[in-house]
């Protein structure tokens, strides 16, 4: 296959394997690269991760260029189209060698007579391109690459925000890193970093926090194999302040794949009297043992169904229950560009069901004078605050832990009087996060 179209290729098709099945990015490209050549793979992933993340973008782009909508094209030519808006963005390239390059990969790839189309709409955005680029400046939505059902959906739970949210998750994620605390101190890892010829700051809130900067492969981080330091965004590290972890607590956590917070839970208190790993999906289940076995630490990994205790439940009641239940993800879209083409309103209609019933599920195996911590990576008020308003208003014996009590909270995110605290997407360089504590009486 000749040059640019080795890549171009397989990367349409990773693209066009979100838009149209639903997988992941990460899945779609390990399909895509297993039949490319190994050398192409960086360019594949890239191509595609940039086209995954501007795809709405370049829905209101072509809209302006087509004569029919995009979502009728033939799903490999649209995703190709995306390939090369994204690198028609990029500019690291001549504009004639991008759009040449994308009709020879349509050609190679025998769409009929797609090839004139494609080149075609590629060269009218060029004529065009100051007009358009700044018709889509205006517009929040697709200047973020937001599906306008999600930018609806945002702007009605945060209406003071929700600029600001499209923009956040339209960046670039940082690469943030979490020190094990038994070991070593941020400042040191800082050090070491530094010693590594590597860049890095502190978030003095969050002790353990460091941020590689640049992002790099985990391979080059001092430690990192001997489970020092470990990948986890600073959002997710909070979890330990609403948690009030202290030793000789008995701990759960459920929907504990991959293991990110069990390994945090057990770094920041290693004399816990237990800790339980649990989670439904026995294929995740190395996962957890593997973040595990790399710092050294020790859990209870158990594989059940967390809305059906008695399937695994030996009775004995937990101190501490940490339901980072399944949700829409939102506010991890920086680092999954890909949760924008698979959510849709149907999923976040459903979610809360299930996290409900999760809910009330675990709230029997809590002891008196416990607490549930209720977590998400989402920014929907209904998965959120609504959920653990919800569950508060229906039991006799729980209450809201206020967030301002929590040991240690870095003073992030807004508050809310019925539970818990939305952290925002790029605030401090976290991502979206949401928490609740409640205490059994």
């Amino acid at each position: 296959m000749r040059t640019g179209v080795s890549a171009r290729l397989p990367a349409a098709r990773a693209v066009a394997g979100v838009a149209t099945r639903g997988v992941n990015l990460d899945a779609a490209l390990s399909e895509a690269c297993a039949a490319a050549d190994p050398g192409d793979a960086p360019t594949i992933r890239s191509l595609a991760y940039g086209a995954v993340r501007g795809y709405f973008r370049h829905e209101a782009l072509l809209g302006a260029v087509c004569d029919r909508p995009a979502r009728r094209l033939d799903p490999l030519v649209r995703a190709l189209l995306s390939v090369a808006c994204y690198e028609l963005e990029d500019r690291r390239s001549p504009d004639y060698a991008i759009v040449d390059a994308a009709v020879e990969t349509v050609r190679a790839a025998a769409l009929g007579r797609s090839a004139g189309f494609v080149n075609a709409v590629l060269r009218r955005y060029l004529r065009e391109r100051a007009a358009i680029d700044a018709r889509i400046a205006r517009d929040p939505a697709a200047r973020h690459a937001t599906p306008r059902w999600l930018a609806a959906r945002l702007r009605a739970d945060w209406p003071d925000r929700w600029e600001s949210i499209l923009a956040a998750l339209d960046a670039q994620a940082p690469m943030w890193l979490r020190v094990d605390a038994r070991r070593t101190t941020a400042a040191r890892y800082l050090e070491s970093l530094h010693a590594s010829g590597l860049g890095g700051r502190l978030e003095p809130r969050v002790p353990f926090a460091v941020e590689a900067d640049p992002p790099c492969d985990v391979a080059r981080l001092p430690g990192f194999a001997d489970g020092v330091a470990s990948v986890q965004d600073l959002g997710a590290q909070c979890v330990v302040f609403p948690l009030d972890l202290r030793p000789g607590l008995r701990v759960l956590d459920a929907c504990a794949a991959p293991g990110g917070k069990t390994a945090l839970i057990a770094e920041r208190q290693p004399a816990l009297a237990r800790l339980v790993a649990l989670d439904v999906n026995a294929g995740r289940l190395e996962r957890i043992q593997e973040n595990l076995r790399r710092g050294g630490l020790t859990a209870q990994v158990l594989c059940g169904d967390a809305s059906e205790p008695s399937g695994w439940w030996d009775g004995e009641p937990f101190d501490r229950i940490l339901l980072d239940a399944p949700c829409s993800a939102l506010g991890v879209i920086r680092r999954h560009p890909d949760i924008r083409l698979r959510k849709s309103p149907v999923d976040l209609e459903k979610l809360p069901l299930l996290q409900a019933r999760l809910l009330r599920a675990l709230w029997p195996l809590l002891a008196p004078g416990g607490r549930l911590v209720y977590a998400t990576c989402t920014l929907v008020k209904a998965e959120n605050h609504g959920v653990t308003a919800d569950f508060l208003g229906s039991i006799a014996d729980g209450d809201r832990v206020d967030p301002a009590s929590w040991p240690g909270w870095p003073a992030l995110g807004v508050g809310d009087a019925r539970a818990g605290v939305q952290i925002f997407p790029g605030e401090a360089g976290a991502d979206g996060f949401y928490y609740a504590a409640l205490s059994k009486r």
